[in-house]
């Protein structure tokens, strides 16, 4: 084993060597400029090699070196800032994929629930769902080899594979006698970032983005386009729990609601290539429609900057709880091990020069991120409004800097429901998905519409005892009078997922928003919202 150790540590010490002198060549600012820098990553890696050959000789059990070489690459990005972080090999792939907006692959989302593949549901267009996969199919096994209590990490490896392969998969199916193969040529699966675009009302659109990846504009603008074509005239745009992405996408994001010459975001750096400015252009906007764009302490980054250039630039209102408060932005590098650092860059400003970022301090993480739940988190904001900065929209409204976007109506997330329906919506087993993956088939052929299903449908007694039944026989424990407490809040939830099965996700989500405490106080202050659109027309 020390044979072992010996021949990596020439590769490790390498790689920190590589890894340190990268550092200091972006950021030599971080020490005095009286002191030499080169002597510094002298001193430092003399010292790294005595610790590990003390390591090496002293220690008393087996060392996992690539697991202490990861732990210190984290290190040394944390001292910078909370942003900036080592991502090893193996996790750079998965993130990579999200972020370009596609892989390769069969394309179900799916859960492991009682040992077996459970397909949640086929991604749109894609190999699953030409051959007609559904949701709450089982997949039994795969290529022949028994799937029972397979990982989620295994799935990904026998499932995902290069464009044009095949896949045989063996499916069990609710209503069928028997399982049975179908073969599925795998291809490229898009990652979607819009989760949700719908009608709440006759001229009420909603969009829920997701995340800000390479898909998203083409994505945002789609959704607008077929809300516009169904009578929209006002929108409600999802921030909440939108933690970012690509700064260009969130530009170009902001540019689809901007119709006037201005200044969206800009980036100041040390470097010449860190300070970007992205501008609106002329033709790319559209004030047809007035705008919300909802927000919460979940919204970070780019979707900071897509509220404050609405909130700056007076397109629209910005509702909900106050902002992550994230104002950096971060650059991938690769490394030659196949991981990657993401390192600060720049600072980014929204139009009126408000810089966002929440204060820090230099390698306490945990302190950054517990300020967030904290329960009177906005009521201390607010205690300290007088103390921040002060910037001025274009018409001249003040907003605030130095913490996040501070929305323009303050509304906060009200939750309805007790433990015991929390516990069954929370539960790993899914048994609102499971239920209605029984029963789906049965309500199908009811219904003319989603419409006439959303208007006149209602969850019969009957339903709802056989949903209570089904927890008892998947042992979920629950007080069958506290969820009767509930019973709208359940009822809702069961008639959305069945909506979800019969027609997808948009209906589903449609009925969700019914019950929704942000959503429904939102839709009150289109008035407010109303009044930007009619400034710019």
């Amino acid at each position: 084993m020390i044979d072992k150790l010996r021949r990596i540590w020439p590769v490790a010490v390498s790689g920190i060597i590589g890894f340190l002198i990268a550092a200091a060549l972006i950021l030599p600012q971080v020490y005095p400029s009286n002191q030499n820098i080169y002597r510094i990553i002298r001193e430092r890696i003399n010292v790294l090699n005595q610790i590990i050959g003390y390591v090496n000789h002293f220690y008393f059990d087996t060392v996992d070196m690539e697991k202490i070489m990861d732990g210190a690459f984290h290190g040394l990005m944390e001292e910078l800032d909370p942003h900036s972080t080592y991502i090893p090999a193996k996790e750079q792939e998965n993130i990579t994929e999200l972020f370009k907006g596609k892989f390769q692959g069969i394309g179900i989302e799916f859960d492991i629930l009682d040992g077996f593949i459970t397909v949640i549901s086929p991604v749109p267009d894609s190999p699953s769902d030409i051959v007609g996969l559904m949701p709450g199919d089982k997949i039994i096994a795969i290529n022949g080899d028994d799937a029972y209590k397979i990982t989620k990490t295994e799935v990904f490896e026998k499932l995902r594979g290069r464009k044009g392969t095949r896949v045989t998969v063996t499916i069990s199916r609710l209503g069928t006698s028997k399982p049975f193969d179908v073969d599925i040529i795998r291809d490229n699966i898009p990652i979607y970032s819009v989760g949700a675009a719908t009608m709440i009302d006759d001229s009420t659109g909603y969009v829920f983005l997701r995340r800000f990846s390479a898909t998203t504009e083409k994505e945002v603008v789609s959704a607008i386009d077929t809300l516009l074509s169904k009578g929209m005239k006002r929108l409600l745009f999802d921030l909440r729990g939108n933690s970012g992405g690509y700064l260009e996408q969130a530009a170009a994001i902001s540019d689809q609601f901007i119709t006037t010459i201005d200044t969206l975001v800009y980036t100041l750096g040390k470097i010449k290539e860190s300070n970007q400015v992205f501008k609106s252009s002329k033709n790319k906007g559209n004030n047809d429609f007035s705008l919300i764009v909802m927000i919460n302490r979940g919204s970070a980054s780019a979707s900071e900057i897509v509220s404050g250039a609405v909130q700056d630039l007076d397109r629209g209102l910005v509702v909900g709880e106050t902002s992550f408060g994230k104002g950096l932005v971060q650059r991938q590098l690769p490394l030659d091990t196949g991981s990657a650092i993401r390192v600060t860059i720049a600072r980014y400003y929204t139009p009126s020069g408000r810089l966002i970022q929440r204060p820090y301090e230099d390698g306490n993480d945990l302190a950054y991120y517990r300020e967030l739940y904290e329960t009177d988190r906005e009521s201390k904001i607010d205690s300290l409004k007088e103390l921040r900065p002060k910037y001025k929209t274009k018409s001249g409204r003040t907003v605030y800097g130095g913490g996040g976007i501070t929305p323009d109506i303050y509304i906060p997330f009200k939750s309805s429901i007790n433990i015991e329906t929390a516990k069954v919506l929370r539960s790993p087993k899914r048994p609102f998905f499971n239920f209605i993956s029984k029963f789906s088939a049965d309500y199908k052929d009811e219904f003319n519409s989603f419409n006439d299903f959303k208007n006149n449908w209602e969850v019969p007694d009957s339903l709802f005892n056989s949903f209570l039944i089904h927890l008892e026989q998947d042992s979920i424990d629950v007080i069958t009078d506290s969820l009767s407490i509930n019973l709208d809040y359940i009822s809702n939830r069961i008639k959305s997922e069945l909506a979800g099965s019969i027609w997808g996700k948009n209906e589903s989500t449609n009925l969700r928003l019914l019950m929704d405490s942000q959503v429904i106080e939102a839709l009150k202050h289109f008035n407010e919202a109303d009044a930007f659109t009619k400034s710019i027309n």
